[in-house]
């Protein structure tokens, strides 16, 4: 399934394929499912009273882009949706539309580039999107200006438990909510697969407004930097050390009760857990954390090298971790 989650086309404001995947999942799972005007799907699974109401989110978008212009010789120009670094694009394979047109982001070839051009990231103004038209006229029969551009990458087992491709930020995370609904464990939580995190969490914003939890946890992918050259101080998180506890970043300083809650649950249940080193970035959790009177929040995020880009890196052994990890947590709130 992270295969199949993981290909979905899903660029933030465009999470219609990946909801309606898990929609499809929870068929016949005693679970009670709404879909709201952001787009958000919202799941509420009953269990054992007296439980805090608690809240588990994961967001279904992706980076990616979106056409702006449509050039007379069927050249399409972009702008980025999330973050992504302009450097990771030249010769990137995309799907275009709801066609999902294969082409190519093109750039002048290196050698007709200046001494100059060639020492600095390109700008965006001067990448286009190759889909192989010729024209304004052919090009628009199959494009129009607004429509979302996503990487064109499928997910690939790597060596011992590793996978390559994209959006694994964060349908990883989607994918261990998704398993934790379909498991049979007498929990009750509610589940909010999100939109458009990637802008701002303004999905997650809508939905706790609508769920009015006592506590939340955002599950998350985060970038790891655990690659040759980099220094131990910069290294964020290790892919196979474990899912790793967030202590803040830029929208949120994590439930100090919380985190030490996600630790003894860790060590209970013998689950290996790292904490996030890294304090920038933003999750889900800074919208909810502000919902209403506000909510105590945590972040439990996998590993991910290479995060943002066509080809991201995880190790399943972390987010079968984070899966239970969050399990033995549920049991001790």
């Amino acid at each position: 399934m992270l295969a199949e989650l993981a290909d979905l086309r899903g660029v933030s404001g465009d999470e219609g394929r990946v909801r309606g995947y898990l929609l499809d999942k929870l068929k016949g799972y005693r679970v009670k499912t709404t879909v709201d005007t952001m787009g958000n799907l919202l799941v509420r699974r009953e269990g054992k009273s007296g439980m805090p109401k608690v809240m588990l989110a994961a967001h279904m978008d992706e980076v990616g882009l979106m056409i702006t212009k449509i050039n007379k010789n069927g050249m399409l120009k972009f702008e980025t949706i999330g973050g992504i670094d302009s450097r990771i694009l030249p010769a990137s394979r995309v799907l275009v539309g709801p066609e999902g047109l294969p082409g190519v982001i093109g750039v002048k070839p290196v050698h007709l580039q200046k001494a100059n051009e060639q020492k600095k990231p390109f700008d965006l103004e001067t990448l286009s999107i190759d889909c192989g038209f010729n024209s304004l006229e052919r090009a628009e029969k199959h494009v129009s200006v607004g429509d979302y551009v996503s990487f064109d990458a499928s997910c690939t087992a790597l060596g011992d438990g590793y996978y390559r491709g994209k959006a694994f930020d964060d349908r990883a995370g989607c994918l261990t909510l998704l398993e934790l609904l379909m498991e049979d464990n007498g929990l009750a939580f509610d589940a909010a697969f999100t939109a458009q995190e990637e802008m701002g969490a303004r999905g997650a914003m809508a939905a706790a407004h609508t769920m009015q939890p006592q506590i939340a946890l955002a599950l998350e992918t985060t970038a790891a930097a655990d690659t040759p050259g980099t220094e131990n101080n910069l290294v964020s998180t290790r892919l196979g050390a474990g899912p790793a506890i967030s202590m803040m970043d830029r929208t949120i300083l994590i439930s100090k009760e919380m985190r030490n809650q996600l630790v003894q649950a860790a060590e209970k249940a013998k689950v290996p857990y790292q904490f996030r080193s890294f304090t920038g970035g933003g999750t889900d959790a800074g919208s909810i954390s502000l919902s209403r009177e506000g909510v105590q929040c945590a972040v439990l995020s996998v590993p991910c090298r290479y995060i943002h880009s066509p080809h991201s890196i995880l190790n399943e052994s972390d987010r079968q971790s984070a899966f239970a990890l969050i399990r033995a947590w549920l049991e001790m709130v």
